[in-house]
């Protein structure tokens, strides 16, 4: 699962018993060789499907690390990009590897130091996406956290990511999701600073629920590029919630 040029174990042990900020910003050097960091197939697929509802103007990577997404967004958004993280590291990363300014007359790049429940910009932006954050939120956090993101938006402004399917018992993913937040959640009882990250919480029935309750217009759209599952229904899919006007 790790390359040679990433984490060892006990680096990754010492990231473990950090706080969600400060294991990024000791991790950030070599995220990009971990399995944390987004496929690249996901990536591209989301890229496609988004670039068919048009051009964007102003584009923000909801916690965006070391800016995959970001990658995403520059060719998607016409005037600027914005990436905001609340791990300085992952954004030192991430302006090292992506930059600061667009090439050949692209859009500009900002890289913002911020927490995601908090955001600091006013509603000037057409796009907002996010790959995979979301397991650093609890589900009682979600409500406020779409709250800030509806607010960062334009009126007709769309909130974009992909949220894949949950593997079935029989898969040894649905296992090892399992045996993850389990140790998380025996991690976060009886150590302090918590460190959040849950990767069943975040499921789709919830999700439509408070993206709707928070003033979002909401859209499913299949990723064709992953395939169905034995029911029929798609193994990926992308989430779009629009801020109505």
């Amino acid at each position: 699962m790790f390359t040679p040029q990433g984490p060892s174990l006990r680096e990754l042990a010492v990231q473990a018993l950090s706080s969600v900020e400060h294991g990024y910003d000791l991790l950030a050097p070599k995220f990009d060789h971990t399995p944390f960091r987004t496929p690249d197939t996901i990536l591209e697929a989301v890229e496609r499907a988004l670039s068919a509802m048009g051009a964007f103007q102003h584009g923000l990577d909801l916690c965006c690390g070391t800016g995959a997404g970001m990658e995403v967004l520059r060719d998607l958004c016409e005037k600027s990009v914005t990436g905001v993280d609340i791990s300085a590291g992952m954004l030192a990363v991430g302006k090292e590897q992506v930059g600061s300014d667009g090439p050949g007359g692209g859009p500009s790049v900002a890289w913002v130091r911020g927490d995601a429940r908090a955001l600091p910009f006013r509603p000037v932006f057409d796009l907002v996406v996010s790959f995979g954050a979301f397991g650093h939120f609890l589900p009682g956090e979600l409500p406020g956290l779409f709250a800030q993101v509806h607010s960062v938006l334009r009126p007709g402004g769309r909130f974009a990511f992909p949220l894949p399917a949950p593997a079935p018992p029989r898969s040894p993913w649905y296992w090892a999701a399992l045996g993850f937040d389990t140790a998380m959640r025996v991690r976060n009882a009886v150590w302090r600073p918590p460190f959040v990250m849950y990767y069943r919480p975040f499921r789709l029935g919830l999700v439509r629920e408070e993206l709707e309750r928070t003033g979002f217009e909401v859209e499913l759209s299949a990723l064709p590029e992953f395939g169905h599952r034995d029911d029929g229904s798609p193994r990926c899919r992308m989430v779009v919630a629009t801020r109505q006007g």
